[in-house]
């Protein structure tokens, strides 16, 4: 960049500036990315416990399934599996987490099964419960996993943009600064030079012309004399 640039105080006072605003920026991205890192781990801890919770929840959901099919016969099961016709719905809003737009789901309270309990066993109903349970942990898994990507993603590109500023935009900068400092200073030497040179004829000059303005009254009082 130093080929690029002016080697002028304004330059230098405008690198300065940009010098302090890069370095305010890295510090305040920097403190963005130690809060993303610290709520990261936060949810970290979530998602393990929606994991287990998923775990536990699907496990105990199999096991009504297997009893209700003993029971009820796998097809009588499947056939009311087929007939649930209900919807799962969610309440899903956006939340901003350091400005990193993310998820909010609210988990719907379970429902009562579609069908009547007259016609089906109780392990039946059981069972349709028990898995309204595992859809409400599915979903609490995609939500909190879906903030933990894209934070984590928020912290590379911040991690990004904090090395391209450290490694590259402020030693740039720096380097320009040195470089107009250097070209300023060369610049003062010349003219201080320059103005030594001019200052030390000046006095030859005034010397010569006080030795030739003494000469020439030495000259007028010798003819006086003679006179």
């Amino acid at each position: 960049m130093a080929d690029q640039i002016s080697p002028t105080r304004s330059a230098l006072l405008a690198s300065k500036a940009s010098l302090k605003t890069a370095s305010s920026g890295a510090d305040l991205l920097k403190r963005k990315r130690d809060a993303l890192i610290g709520e990261f781990f936060a949810l970290v801890k979530d998602a393990l416990a929606a994991r287990e919770q998923l775990s536990g929840v699907s496990k105990g959901a199999y096991v009504s399934l297997f009893g209700a099919k003993s029971w009820d016969s796998p097809e009588a099961v499947e056939s009311l599996s087929l007939a649930q016709g209900s919807e799962y719905r969610i309440d899903m809003q956006i939340e901003s987490i350091y400005g990193v737009k993310v998820p909010k789901i609210a988990i719907p309270e379970q429902t009562q099964a579609a069908f009547s309990p007259i016609n089906v066993g109780a392990r039946t109903i059981q069972t349709a419960q028990d898995f309204q349970g595992v859809m409400g942990a599915v979903v609490r898994v995609a939500a909190t996993e879906t903030k933990l990507r894209r934070i984590g993603e928020e912290i590379k590109k911040t991690s990004r943009r904090v090395n391209a500023l450290e490694q590259v935009v402020i030693p740039g900068i720096q380097g320009d600064i040195r470089f107009i400092r250097g070209v300023l200073d060369q610049r003062e030497r010349e003219e201080s030079f320059r103005l030594k040179k001019i200052k030390a004829k000046l006095e030859r000059e005034a010397e010569e012309s006080a030795k030739l303005s003494k000469q020439n009254a030495q000259a007028g009082a010798h003819g006086s004399a003679a006179d």
